[in-house]
């Protein structure tokens, strides 16, 4: 196998969706799934933004019903973290240096999970989707919640459109 296609296959998420809320929970627990490592900018949040809406806090509430096993690993700092993990009793990994695969497994040794029973969920391919891809976890996908984002991420935005505009999606 070439190279690039490699590399392709290690940045394209196995889903991706809208939102969060159109993640289907029930068929990913039918196929296997029984932990989630949810990345929090922008996926669960609005990026710095220290709170989690209703509607997001229900569905993780959801999740949680369902049975699935929750962690949050973020790049943030461990105080920007613990405190929207404290409001969910979600376990998390802070100042993660996703997409290093040392963050991923520790999110999966908190929750009691293996790679092949555990997904990512995040709006990053270079830290989240390629991290999970590295370690064979089920990637998803999302869009940013908000366009409001650190300068960085903005500049790595343009590089994850191209890769996705190049596999036509």
């Amino acid at each position: 196998m070439q190279m690039g296609v490699l590399i392709m296959q290690l940045l394209l998420p196995k889903r991706s969706y809208n939102t969060i809320f159109d993640i289907p929970l029930l068929e990913l627990y039918a196929s296997g799934i029984r932990g989630i490592i949810f990345d929090l900018d922008n996926t669960l949040t609005e990026w710095n933004n220290p709170e989690l809406s209703r509607k997001t806090t229900s569905w993780l509430e959801s999740a949680a019903k369902i049975g699935f096993k929750m962690c949050f690993v973020s790049n943030n700092s461990d105080l920007r973290v613990r405190e929207v993990a404290d409001l969910v009793d979600i376990p998390f990994v802070a100042r993660a240096g996703k997409p290093r695969r040392r963050s991923f497994r520790r999110a999966m040794e908190l929750m009691g999970t293996k790679p092949e029973a555990t997904a990512v969920v995040g709006d990053q391919i270079l830290t989240d989707i390629l991290g999970g891809n590295r370690l064979g976890l089920f990637t998803i996908l999302v869009s940013p919640i908000s366009k409001h984002e650190f300068v960085g991420t903005r500049l790595v935005r343009v590089i994850e459109k191209q890769i996705l505009k190049r596999n036509g999606r």
